[in-house]
């Protein structure tokens, strides 16, 4: 349609100029103006063909762009989209991490002790326990043993959470297989997982089993031994509630009651008390080290019909702790720390936390114990770790009897190398000491290897 209009249009243009011209001159020109006239109309023709050609290929080539175009928006959008998936995927991986962490430790230990023997599943034969110590005056009682295991190794799971709130919660679980009643060495030295830690924290919140307020892990010396100078060192694990506020930190933990009967004889645990272990405590980290201060209160409570004890008495104490940097890397370690009726939380309870009198009340039993330790790097892959620890326990022998340990130490050194980051190669010499309140004593010498890959 549009084509025969064009060429009506230009028909009629050439047809009213031709017609525009004089009559007398279109007679006298004769035949020669018509086909002058034809030749134009022709001409004209050839013109309107080759804008129709024009105007068809402009149409095609704005369909081409306008296809490109929507492309490009799909595109944009298919990128638009990936991108936000993207985001939401990083935003979740920054708001939730999870890992696996322990590792694995084998130990072999040659021990000698010169007073008396030790039970093959008694756990003072995997690691140093003083209260394991035999004491005795027979020179030849004293026995060797060789022990390898792999109890120590430990497998463990974090997790940590950014909420929508704006909080932050972490959770941790970790197991070893120490203390292991369930294992042998007769076929497959299989042994039972142990819970070590199990809490999550909500903000400033901690809600679980984990290392108690009143130790602190950080001034614990690098030893093979599992623990290392066990018989001045404040530790365990337990259940509490804790609140951390910058430096400060305050707990009510897990409580329990270790006392000695009247007169001497095995331990009684009593489990009656009523209310929580208090624990305040004042980290201080600086660039030469860190300061730690810990102070507890608790309840010693019996109420047992077979010794007529209904009772209970306060205890209290304080721990200093801390590490001191020495040049590039050396350090020293220490803890001192002091208190009436600590019992089970000094020394793997090597004393208790109390004594029941001639009356039926419990007296609390003092006990102090204090450690050092200094590390030294003889190059980048070697170093060797020299510790000292000592226990004294303030018995009333009248109430307690001659057989309750009075005093305790023991000296390490070792030699560790580290051929890769977290791979370690030891060994350590160790000599302990314990000695009961009737002047009877008992040494305990220990030679251990240990190779240990952590992950």
């Amino acid at each position: 349609m549009a084509h025969k209009s064009i060429k009506k249009a230009l028909l009629g243009l050439s047809i009213a100029a031709a017609l525009g011209c004089s009559t007398g001159s279109l007679l006298a020109d004769g035949g020669d103006r018509v086909q002058e006239l034809e030749a134009r109309v022709a001409e004209l023709e050839a013109l309107v063909g080759q804008l129709l050609a024009t105007r068809e290929e402009v149409a095609v080539v704005d369909v081409v762009v306008a296809e490109e175009a929507a492309e490009q928006v799909a595109e944009a959008k298919v990128n638009e989209m990936l991108a936000e998936h993207h985001a939401a995927e990083e935003a979740k991986a920054k708001k939730h991490s999870y890992k696996f962490g322990g590792y694995v430790k084998a130990d072999v230990i040659y021990s000698d002790y010169d007073s008396g023997s030790v039970a093959g599943n008694n756990a003072g034969r995997d690691f140093y326990i003083p209260g394991t110590v035999p004491v005795g005056d027979d020179e030849d009682a004293g026995e060797s043993y060789l022990d390898l295991h792999a109890k120590e190794s430990r497998i463990n799971f974090k997790s940590e959470h950014n909420l929508d709130n704006g909080a932050k919660m972490t959770t941790f679980v970790e197991m070893d297989f120490l203390l292991s009643g369930q294992g042998n060495e007769r076929v497959s030295n299989s042994y039972a997982p142990r819970l070590r830690h199990a809490f999550f924290t909500y903000n400033k919140w901690l809600f679980g089993q984990t290392w108690m307020t009143f130790f602190n892990v950080g001034a614990l010396p690098e030893n093979l031994d599992f623990v290392g100078p066990a018989e001045s060192t404040i530790f365990g694990r337990q259940t509490m509630i804790r609140y951390t506020s910058g430096p400060w930190q305050f707990a009510a933990e897990n409580s329990e009651t270790t006392i000695t009967p009247y007169g001497g004889g095995g331990r009684i645990v009593a489990d009656d008390s009523r209310i929580p272990d208090f624990v305040a405590r004042y980290n201080m980290n600086r660039d030469w080290g860190n300061f730690t201060v810990a102070g507890i209160y608790r309840q010693l409570r019996l109420e047992d019909r077979a010794f007529d004890v209904k009772d209970s008495t306060s205890g209290y104490g304080i721990s200093l702790s801390g590490k001191f940097k020495i040049g590039e890397r050396d350090d020293i370690r220490w803890m001192a720390s002091t208190g009436k009726g600590l019992g089970r939380y000094m020394g793997l309870n090597t004393a208790n936390g109390a004594v029941i009198d001639e009356n039926g009340n419990l007296d609390t039993i003092d006990s102090t114990g204090v450690f050092g330790s200094y590390r030294h790097f003889w190059s980048e892959k070697w170093r060797s770790n020299l510790t000292l620890g000592y226990l004294w326990v303030d018995n009333d022998t009248d109430k307690t009897g001659q057989g309750v340990t009075k005093d305790a130490g023991s000296v390490h050194v070792n030699l560790i190398y580290s051929p890769q980051p977290k791979l370690d190669f030891g060994i350590e010499f160790m000599y302990a000491n314990r000695e009961v309140e009737s002047g009877v004593d008992g040494d305990l010498t220990r030679v251990q290897f240990s190779a240990k890959y952590a992950y």
